[in-house]
């Protein structure tokens, strides 16, 4: 592990050993925020109970989808718009303040086209998704060295080819970046339509668990979101840094 590494894992633990401290000490009370330890031991009883595996495989679902749908939209739309100047330039203030709009308020809408069901909420998560990815793409081809795709056309390399052995690998930091913000707000989107559209779920887990005043569900629950994100991050950031040390050799 990296110091970089190691640095990351003692801020974190830390903090987490912190948050102990003060929940054992009575300075957080237990009926706002249990210790964490109390969080794993309650997360860990649920996952064994077996209750709330239909709401977890039910939003991994709908997560897969969006994320793998943001992904290869906003790849497909960025190499396009990267290859139409104008368009892009056109694009540019929209791309700047897309966060800015409330998704939400088009769930009605998304009804009438879509239906009931999953599809409003992974529609949802893709667009919180996409853009990400989107604009890490074209980051990514913006940074290519000019040298390099002078090297191609003078080796005779076809666009295919190019896109292949030059500009993929080249942009390759910035689609991880890029893949890595699209898996957070799909997670995001997808749980916050639940809290708001869907009657299962992690989403709706959480809300019903606030709303009844069940702090040991909720908590374990939020608690399971961090630590399978964190985990996936720590996976994808494992595979990036693998392929640059073989692009360097």
């Amino acid at each position: 592990m990296s110091w970089a590494g190691w640095l990351r894992l003692i801020v974190v633990s830390g903090a987490v050993l912190l948050l102990e401290v003060l929940c054992r000490a009575g300075v957080i009370a237990k009926t706002v925020l249990p210790a964490p330890s109390v969080m794993a031991g309650d997360l860990y009883r649920l996952l064994a109970s077996g209750t709330a595996s239909a709401d977890i495989g039910e939003t991994l679902g709908n997560v897969a989808m969006a994320v793998i749908a943001s992904i290869l939209l906003g790849f497909v739309g960025g190499v396009a718009i990267h290859a139409m100047p104008r368009v892009r330039r056109a694009l540019d203030p929209f791309l700047a303040t897309y966060y800015a709009v409330p998704f939400f308020v088009f769930y009605p809408v998304l009804i009438v086209i879509f239906g009931l069901g999953a599809a409003p909420i992974v529609v949802i998560g893709t667009l919180f998704g996409v853009v990400a990815m989107l604009i890490n793409t074209l980051n990514g081809l913006d940074r290519i060295p000019r040298v390099l795709l002078k090297t191609a056309r003078v080796h005779g390399m076809d666009p295919v080819r190019t896109a292949l052995m030059v500009k993929l690998p080249s942009a390759a930091p910035f689609l991880f970046t890029g893949a890595k913000l699209a898996i957070a707000y799909c997670f995001i989107g997808v749980i916050a339509a639940e809290f708001i559209m869907s009657s299962s779920g992690i989403g709706y887990s959480i809300a019903y668990a606030f709303n009844n005043f069940d702090n040991a569900r909720m908590y374990a629950l939020m608690l399971f979101i961090i630590v399978l994100v964190t985990v996936l991050n720590a996976v994808l950031f494992t595979w990036e840094r693998r392929i640059m040390q073989r692009r360097r050799r």
